[in-house]
């Protein structure tokens, strides 16, 4: 069983578009889904509009199905995801992107990892190199399955 942590859009997304990592990326949700009371899995309010608009641009640049993309955004939604409201996240997320040059978005996700006191997930390697050496736990996908198996 997976331990509790925060995921971001880059994660969430491979549920649905066919990326690397896509595999483990279903074995950690189908674990949260194993589990939903435990809230493993943590994301910002502003996930699903960040996953709603991949997964439009992936129809309109990539011929992405439109039917599939609504029906991944309705999975999406009622995954029971431990939605935090960005309103709690907003000051530390400022202080995060004034000092290590993270975007706002991102920050938002830091924040929340810290907040929680658990790792974040991401595929962004440009987030992942701008907190080398912060307090923060940011790490890829299979970094954090390589710490939990």
């Amino acid at each position: 069983m997976i331990t509790p942590c925060v995921v971001d859009a880059s994660v969430g997304i491979k549920l649905f578009l066919n990326e690397e990592d896509s595999e483990i990326v279903a074995d950690l949700f189908a674990d949260h889904l194993a589990n939903t009371s435990a809230q493993l899995i943590a994301v910002p309010g502003f996930f699903f509009v960040e996953c709603t608009s991949i997964l439009r641009k992936a129809v309109r640049l990539n011929g992405y199905d439109a039917a599939q993309a609504r029906s991944d955004i309705a999975d999406l939604v009622h995954m029971g995801l431990y939605t935090i409201p960005t309103d709690s996240l907003v000051g530390t997320a400022f202080e995060i992107a004034s000092v290590y040059g993270a975007s706002a978005y991102d920050s938002c996700y830091v924040a929340l990892s810290d907040q929680l006191g658990v790792p974040l997930l991401t595929a962004d390697t440009r987030l992942i190199n701008c907190l080398q050496g912060s307090p923060y736990n940011v790490m890829t996908v299979a970094d954090y399955f390589a710490t939990v198996s």
